[in-house]
This record gives structure tokens, sequence and C-alpha cells, in this order.
């Protein structure tokens, strides 16, 4: 069986091949370059294609897939709102996806990326390889004490409030399904969005983008949130407005913001644009301000994720070879 592999780096060649090493039936096509209605044609000849979080799935590009015969959509990844799932259905393709990976992963570096910025260690890095040693302008705050609000309480909010009363922080939760046994066990309170963003010193996203999480944080909501308050996003760039963070930022309403997605990262992200003038305005803003910290989408990297995440994929691969059903889970 020929799967064609789109926007693929050198770690996901290593683990897919790795991954598939007890099936000697599957061959590999890699593309670097994303999948969308211009580049479907090069997935004929496959029998199923493997994509990520920025390849352009709308019924065009399905369509075409379903007119070169390809019979499954393997998203590695567990967000699928880059895929028209109806337009799926109607042309008869399975679209499966990797749901839980390794929520300890995104968890972990929602942490790292607050530690990091609250207490200036990027910054006291890069002084100290110049041979600055001066402590000024480093403060941060302790995290003890402080209010942590958790927007969005699935695996990868539940770790990472759970992670956070470790440093003996009340944390407030924020979910339209709220798992009270939980909250009860782990001493977490739910409460409205407004009041989260009203009380909370730091608030973290955990949302997955759907039609109704859409800029979930506009200006009116930034604004809400509790004056000099951090912000961590490492769920879905659109889940915030960035004209709006900006200004937010701009009138130092925001103590800090800490972002490993981006609204408009598609084409940006993952990629090496060091030779190049960047020509996101708005990204350009943000890494203006010393108290933004951005990272390029890399929460979900680590090698038990993305272990993980190549033996979901392959074995569901595999399963339409054979005929057997997918794993559990993992249709959408």
């Amino acid at each position: 069986m020929l799967i064609s592999v789109y926007d693929t780096k050198p770690y996901d060649r290593h683990y897919l091949e790795a991954a598939a090493s007890p099936w000697p039936g599957i061959r590999w096509r890699f593309h670097d370059f994303r999948l969308n209605a211009e580049t479907a044609l090069s997935a004929k000849g496959s029998q199923a294609v493997c994509v990520f979080v920025n390849d352009r799935l709308d019924r065009p590009c399905l369509q075409r897939l379903a007119e070169a015969a390809i019979r499954h959509v393997a998203l590695r990844c567990a967000g699928f709102n880059n895929v028209d799932l109806a337009a799926a259905k109607e042309f008869g393709l399975a679209v499966t996806r990797v749901p839980a990976y390794s929520p300890h992963a995104v968890a972990e570096f929602a942490v790292a990326l607050l530690l990091t910025l609250n207490r200036k260690v990027h910054r006291a890095f890069n002084r100290v390889r110049e041979h600055n040693f001066s402590l000024n302008g480093l403060v941060g705050f302790d995290l003890f004490g402080k209010t942590m609000g958790i927007v969005g309480t699935g695996k990868i909010g539940k770790i990472a409030a759970q992670i956070f009363r470790g440093f003996e922080m009340r944390v407030l939760a924020f979910d339209p399904f709220p798992s009270a046994d939980w909250a009860a066990q782990h001493q977490i309170q739910y409460c409205p969005l407004d009041e989260l963003l009203q009380t909370s010193d730091v608030v973290s996203l955990h949302l997955p983008l759907t039609p109704e999480t859409f800029h979930l944080l506009n200006r009116e909501r930034l604004f809400q949130m509790k004056p000099g308050a951090y912000l961590v996003n490492t769920s879905r760039g659109k889940l915030v407005e960035t004209k709006a963070l900006i200004e937010a930022l701009k009138k130092k309403h925001l103590g800090g913001v800490a972002l490993d997605v981006y609204e408009e990262e598609e084409g940006i992200f993952f990629e090496d644009l060091s030779g190049q003038v960047l020509a996101d305005d708005e990204l350009s803003r943000l890494l203006t301000f010393p108290n933004v910290l951005v990272t390029s989408h890399q929460a979900f990297l680590t090698d038990e994720a993305v272990r993980e995440i190549a033996r979901v994929t392959v074995t569901n691969l595999n399963r339409l070879a054979e005929g057997q059903p997918f794993l559990d889970g993992t249709v959408l």
C-alpha cells in the first residue's frame, strides 16, 4: 500500500518509517509541500494520504482525492478543523486522527512557556551568552498563591491544571462540560468564563478550534482579563483575535503573552524563514514586545508524543489495507 505523506519534516519520516517496520507492505511517498486542492493530484497512485495541521482539505481538495481513488485521510494530529468532514463523508473518504498522542507533552510545554516568560529565562540566556550578567529587568513573580485560569478541561487542560496545583496555585476552570468529580478531587473550581478572566493572574487556553471558539478571546474578553495578567495559548491560534491582543499589549493591559500557536501560522510555522523578510505584519509586531514569547507550534514535540502519533497513524493505515476496523476513538 502506497501512502502519500504531506508537510513532512525529518522527524516525521524517521518515526513513521520506524512504526511501519513490522508491516513491509506499507510504502511511503514523502512530500515537503502541503496538501491542498492545487497539490492533490500528487496523491495519484496512493491508497491513502497522511496530513498535518496546516494541510488544507477543503471540498475541492477532497473531491480531487476521491477522483484519484484515495480511500483514507489519516491526520497525524488531534485537531481536524482543516478538514471538511461533510465533504469527506459525501465522497466516501474515511478520516482518522490521533486523538490523544501525549496530553502531558502539551500541558508540560504550557508550564514551560509560562515559567520562561515570567522568569525571563530566554532573555537571561541571551544576556549571559554575551557575557552580560546583570539582573536588571529580569524580575518575575511567584506562581505560589496566584490564581490560574484553565479554559478547557479536556485531557490536556486537566493535566495542566493538576501541574499548576502542584505550584500551590488556586486553579479556576471553565468548560461547557465540567468534570465535577475531577475538580473536587484536585481542589479545582469551575466558574463562568467572565469570572475566570476577571479573576485569574494567568489564563491558559486548552480548547479545540470550532465555530463557537473562534476568537473566543476577542477585544471584549481580552480587556475583561485582570490588568497585568498573563495569557498562554498552546491550543489553536484562532482562539485569540491577534489585532485585539496587540492592542491589549500596547495599552499595557496584559503583563505577558506566551504563544505556541498563531492565528495565521500557516506558511510560517514549521519553516526556516531566517533569510527572508517576515511578511506578516501582526506577527512581526508581536515579536517586538519584550513581554511576548512565541514558539513555533512545538508543544507536541516529544519523543513519546511523536512515537505515539506514528504508531496510531500506521496502525490505522495498515488496518485499512487489511479491511479491519480503525482504532477506537480515531474515526471522524
